[in-house]
């Protein structure tokens, strides 16, 4: 069915928060979750959703009646009445968590994987047809491996001159030492999701603060380490906190990295609407270029910029920087 794919990275600039839609627990409103990991997840709906509404404001409007959406986005996203007239050329699988920021002792924070992460990234890149020239480190338990000494610290009652082999994470200590399969790692992954002179800063200490965690001890901060904020009900006529008004909402903290697959096929039509003089269709590869690259001034690409998903959009939540990865 898919003609095409590309890989693509989702870096939170702001807390995300796309909503579970039910709530178990303390928190009223948690984060979409994968159901056998539990690592937080965007769903492809919620995503191809948001870039929709993106274009809608992003695209002129239909010629001769601005009310009416660019025809274009309809040609790949599908009718937005009538879906059963045909399909849209445009698929957005899951995105799968790649990396969480993590409370460090030394460098304020750090970017925390395990391998089953990366496995799963390196999965996807190559069914995108990218070459990924690093291996998945194997690390056990309670252990880590990072990409550098700068997030290490001494161990108490050691001699002043003994190695730094300590990382603090929060309220856990783990043993560390530094792994060159994980920095060849980090660096395809901070070309790839970070490339341009506005990350800059971030890609550099995504090559130097990353760190491995056993897939049990990452599961705990995938879990744990959200963002949780209390929210208040105001009665309008008494303009104070309305009865049983105060609900928490979970949000994915900034500097979080995801990623997924965007997947093209032939540009689709309604049965006998074609005819000698319609426009030619878009081939899989043109309906990527179209969304990530664009097309000049007029039709600007989503590629390299900010994307709006999930709720809370008034307060600033949901603000993801959309990266396509290059290598080859």
């Amino acid at each position: 069915m898919f003609e095409a794919s590309q890989l693509v990275f989702y870096y939170a600039v702001s807390p995300v928060h796309m909503g579970a839609g039910s709530a178990i627990g303390a928190i009223d409103s948690p984060i979409q979750r994968e159901v056998h990991t539990q690592h937080p997840m965007f769903a492809g709906s919620g995503l191809k959703g948001a870039l929709r509404h993106h274009f809608n404001r992003a695209w002129p409007r239909s010629e001769g009646d601005d009310r009416k959406a660019n025809s274009l986005i309809n040609r790949i996203f599908g009718p937005d009445t009538g879906a059963s007239d045909f399909a849209g050329a445009l698929s957005l699988s899951d995105a799968q968590l790649v990396a969480l920021p993590v409370r460090s002792l030394k460098g304020g924070f750090a970017y925390v994987t395990s391998p089953l992460a990366l496995a799963r990234l390196k999965r996807l890149a190559l069914q995108a047809g990218l070459a990924c020239d690093w291996t998945v480190p194997a690390v056990t338990e309670n252990k880590a491996l990072v990409c550098g000494t700068g997030l290490l610290t001494q161990r108490p009652g050691t001699t002043a001159n003994a190695a730094a082999d300590q990382l603090v994470l929060e309220a856990f200590e783990f043993s560390a030492s530094p792994d060159a399969n994980l920095q060849n790692a980090s660096k395809w992954i901070a070309t790839n999701a970070l490339p341009t002179s506005a990350s800059a800063f971030f890609a550099e200490k995504f090559k130097t603060d990353l760190v491995l965690l056993h897939d049990t001890d990452f599961a705990h901060f995938a879990r744990h380490a959200m963002v949780v904020e209390p929210h208040v009900r105001i009665d309008d006529d008494s303009g104070t906190a309305a009865v049983s008004g105060l609900f928490y909402v979970e949000n994915l903290p900034p500097e979080t990295l995801m990623v997924g697959l965007a997947q093209a096929s032939i540009e689709r039509f309604k049965k006998h609407s074609r005819t000698i003089d319609s426009a030619a269709l878009l081939s899989a590869p043109e309906v990527l270029a179209k969304v990530f690259a664009g097309q000049g001034d007029a039709l600007p690409g989503i590629g390299g910029k900010l994307l709006q998903i999930g709720g809370d959009a008034s307060t600033g939540r949901g603000l993801v920087l959309v990266q396509i990865a290059t290598s080859s």
